[in-house]
């Protein structure tokens, strides 16, 4: 069992920048893929980005291309979504996924554990 708890969200101005953070927890002797997803009010869980389990491949949505940037460093079993030219579209609450195999994925049911959300609100 793997626990994320997600962090770094809050309330920013269009424009603005914001780092999320996922802690794991747990079974982290294992090799875990991570994702992004995010889900807006009204609206299904959408993918975000990936990062495979050395960060060596690494994927984004083409709403975020460019602008949002995926790393992670395994020593601290800690994932990061660097978040920048924030617009109002991108408010939702932000979910950090790990699947127990290296390789990324971009399908919600690929992943087996789930962070409970951090809201990222931003403002025009």
């Amino acid at each position: 069992q793997v626990q994320l708890v997600e962090s770094g969200g809050g309330l920013v101005q269009a424009g603005g920048s914001l780092r999320l953070s996922c802690a794991a927890s747990g079974r982290t002797s294992s090799r875990y893929a991570m994702g992004w997803f995010r889900q807006a009010p009204g609206k299904e869980r959408e993918f975000v980005a990936a990062s495979s389990w050395s960060g060596g491949n690494t994927y984004y949505a083409d709403s975020v291309k460019g602008r949002f940037t995926v790393s992670r460093d395994n020593a601290e079993n800690t994932v990061y979504l660097q978040m920048n030219s924030l617009k109002p579209e991108d408010t939702a609450v932000y979910y950090c996924a790990a699947k127990s195999t290296v390789s990324l994925a971009l399908r919600r049911d690929a992943y087996e554990y789930w962070g409970q959300g951090t809201q990222v609100t931003v403002s025009s």
